[in-house]
């Protein structure tokens, strides 16, 4: 039944049961009516009233379900789809809200997919660049440097010592930005060698707790991209915002996967929106089909959780 049938049915069933009464009930309304029949008529108004709203209530409670998970719906956070109860036109209704939402979310991780991995290819191409040409040409310049310095005396001399100090620790820096940008000790050595390679290189000013598991499944490449990723803007986080001094890293296997967790002694999210480092890390766990978990940490601090499947 529709759902203007369905609203229709209920008001004539109070209107018939109304008319039932006045019919055949001992109560009649004398001309001029009464004080006392005026009481009773009202009083079987109200009575009307009040069940036609809550069987209308009743019949539409499924829309204020939906209603509030139309308002409540993170694509970021995939949850259980609402059970298609009611009748008629409200359980068409919620059933095709819920394919839509399929929908929506295969079509988010789709271009999710595309535009991280385009993502990956440019930090690859720069990575490249600034290794190869900023890289040789700083190289190039601080062996003439050198070269220079070694024939200078005097004044002249410690200025070009100092000027080969400077372009050395820029080409470091260099070298230091292209690692971020293409990790590639995860490529050759690994998963855990490419963390411990993290955290040496982020944990400015941190005291780095780390704690590996010796035999950990074996997993994908771009699931251990997405691990090391996690890591790293969890990592960076830590260092930018949270205002700590102490930051645990875990990576344990787990039954169906693995599961990596970071964890500060800082001044936690409080009532912050999430920033695009975390969307970041939730469309990353998306990719996978990884289940990431941010919020705070028990004793204070931040705790990320991102649990994946080999």
């Amino acid at each position: 039944m529709s759902l203007f049938g369905r609203i229709f049915l209920l008001n004539a069933l109070v209107l018939v049961a109304a008319a039932a009464l006045l019919v055949f009930g001992p109560v009649t309304v004398s001309t001029p009516a009464l004080l006392g029949e005026v009481l009773v008529l009202a009083a079987g108004l109200v009575v009307m009233l009040i069940a036609n709203a809550v069987l209308i209530r009743v019949g539409l409670a499924p829309l204020g379900r939906l209603t509030r998970a139309m308002t409540t719906i993170d694509l970021l956070k995939p949850g259980p789809r609402l059970t298609a109860k009611g009748h008629g036109e409200i359980a068409e209704l919620i059933t095709t809200f819920n394919s839509m939402i399929d929908r929506l979310e295969a079509e988010r991780g789709y271009s999710a997919a595309r535009a991280l991995s385009a993502q990956e290819a440019e930090r690859r191409r720069v990575a490249q660049e600034l290794h190869d040409e900023v890289g040789q040409s700083l190289t190039a310049v601080l062996l003439g440097l050198k070269r220079v310095a070694d024939q200078s005396s005097g004044p002249m001399r410690e200025e070009l010592v100092q000027a080969q100090e400077t372009t050395r620790s820029t080409l470091d820096e260099i070298r230091r930005i292209a690692r971020r940008l293409r990790p590639g000790v995860l490529e050759e050595l690994g998963l855990v060698s490419a963390l411990k390679a993290l955290t040496t290189e982020i944990s400015a000013g941190l005291t780095v707790q780390q704690s590996f598991d010796k035999h950990l499944p074996s997993l994908d490449a771009e699931t251990e991209l997405v691990v090391y990723r996690v890591a790293q803007e969890g990592l960076t986080n830590t260092v930018r915002h949270a205002a700590a001094d102490r930051v645990h890293l875990s990576l344990r296997a787990r039954p169906s996967g693995v599961e990596l967790r970071l964890r500060d002694n800082g001044r936690g999210l409080g009532d912050n929106a999430e920033g695009a480092g975390i969307r970041g890390m939730r469309e990353r766990a998306l990719l996978v089909g990884a289940e990431l978990k941010v919020g705070p940490a028990p004793g204070g601090g931040t705790e990320v959780r991102l649990v994946v499947s080999a």
